[in-house]
């Protein structure tokens, strides 16, 4: 299985394209705005078909181009009910932000829930919820690749913003710390913005949430 990092959209989050060759097939974590023209190219180079569209969470940057990924290449769009007034209503974010920002409407085809095993690839993924930056926010865990695409719940040395709409930062901490910290130490950890890192190094250095449920970042 090979991971395509594609960082795309106005702000530069990132979708991940899942491919692996032996079977021909791909799978997208997230739609930021513009990956559609990033993928084409790969999975043609690949000789991939792109089966699945994987939503981490419901916020606008990773779901901008999800109506047209889901209309050219006909992917099941998977994601987590707690978000599907985003996903489905995605005005509400325009409200939101005092913008208009060309969002469609995506119809979600499958609704995880925690501890699924999603088939794909080849592989088995483990779903994990993780709230607290938004309602739906989910972690896609592949054990045998010791890798974790964990959305906006945690970065390298930093977590979401829990100061949006839904947003709780007690619940985000304890999300980390349950079902995130609770995954092996090498676990490579592949968040929505900025580099990896893995559940180790944030479980000892994070400044946000670390192993203390009494903490709380200054």
């Amino acid at each position: 299985m090979k991971i395509h990092v594609l960082p795309s959209g106005p702000i530069q989050t990132i979708g991940y394209l899942l491919t692996e060759a032996k079977l021909g097939e791909a799978v997208l974590v997230d739609a930021p705005g513009g990956i559609l023209d990033k993928i084409k190219p790969l999975l043609e180079k690949e000789g991939c078909t792109l089966k699945e569209l994987w939503l981490t969470h419901g916020h606008w940057d990773h779901t901008q181009d999800s109506a047209k990924v889901k209309r050219e290449t006909g992917a099941l769009v998977r994601a987590h009910r707690a978000d599907q007034n985003l996903i489905e209503t995605p005005h509400l974010m325009e409200e939101f932000m005092g913008a208009k920002m060309g969002l469609e409407p995506v119809v979600v085809d499958a609704w995880v829930e925690p501890g699924d095993r999603i088939k794909a690839l080849g592989r088995e993924f483990e779903v994990r919820h993780v709230p607290g930056h938004c309602p739906g926010n989910v972690l896609f865990y592949e054990p045998a690749a010791k890798t974790a695409l964990v959305g906006d719940a945690l970065f390298k040395r930093g977590v979401g913003r829990w100061d949006l709409p839904g947003g709780n930062y007690d619940l985000l901490a304890k999300s980390i710390r349950e079902q995130i910290y609770t995954l092996p130490d090498d676990t490579i950890v592949f968040p929505g913005h900025g580099p990896r890192t893995t559940v180790g190094e944030e479980k000892t250095g994070n400044p946000y949430v670390s192993m203390d449920p009494l903490h709380r970042p200054e």
